[in-house]
């Protein structure tokens, strides 16, 4: 199993407030966090990292190597998260601070995720690209309702106000999910920042050439910025290889 990751700053923006790491527990298992923040110039940066940070911390210090524990250990590690950073966003300095949140754990060739946002985790097995999430979002709600069509969806003045957060008043309620990997799939963890950018086909293009997983990854922000970069860009791509697990 191969993982590459890259955040960068965009074409638009003054500062990153994405933030994406990986970190290995106790029975080496890996976990990639992608966090898109929310806030002022200094609040969402600071959300973003949080998150990602403490998350990988707790997952650093335990044990866990089967999948059966992980909605457990995602629920109950995302609320105390999302209490912490609405505790922090009662400051004036930290007002409205939050972040959407993917993360992705890897036990053999399972992936169990956890989706709060308008991140994205998606699949391709070198046929299909698969969205496995579905995005926390209002024009995603009306557009699930009928009331918009994907086109208006694409330009809806309202595209950025997300219906879920890290960070939030309310418990959060994240979407966890199970994806079984074959031989040569792709796992694609992004920022809106890419895939507001890059299309669907376009990102298997990338996956398809005969480039390194990092320069896959390259070449994605590089296409997203190159197409206007209007906002920070992230991309962890993971790439399983079955003889990897023999």
């Amino acid at each position: 199993m191969e993982i590459a990751l890259l955040t960068d700053v965009g074409q638009r923006r003054s500062n990153n407030q994405d933030f994406v790491n990986q970190f290995r527990n106790q029975a080496g298992n890996p976990l990639i966090v992608l966090a898109d923040g929310m806030g002022g110039h200094r609040a969402g940066n600071i959300a973003s990292e949080m998150a990602v940070t403490d998350l990988g911390a707790a997952w650093v210090h335990s044990d866990i190597n089967s999948i059966d524990q992980m909605r457990f250990w995602f629920e109950t590690q995302l609320e105390a998260e999302n209490q912490k950073i609405h505790a922090m966003g009662q400051e004036d300095e930290f007002r409205g601070m939050g972040t959407t949140l993917e993360a992705v754990v890897l036990i053999g060739n399972q992936a169990v995720f956890a989706h709060v946002g308008d991140s994205r985790v998606s699949i391709w097995d070198q046929r299909e690209y698969i969205q496995l999430t579905s995005d926390h979002s209002l024009v995603n709600e009306l557009l699930k309702a009928g009331q918009i069509t994907e086109e208006e969806a694409m330009n809806h003045p309202q595209k950025n106000i997300i219906t879920q957060s890290i960070g939030q008043q309310d418990p959060v309620k994240p979407d966890i999910g199970l994806a079984v990997l074959q031989d040569g799939d792709y796992l694609i963890i992004s920022s809106d920042g890419l895939t507001n950018m890059v299309t669907n086909v376009q990102i298997q293009e990338v996956l398809a050439t005969d480039l390194s997983l990092q320069e896959k990854a390259a070449t994605l922000v590089h296409m997203a910025n190159v197409a206007g970069g209007i906002d920070n860009i992230s991309v962890a791509l993971v790439h399983y290889k079955q003889e990897d697990q023999l």
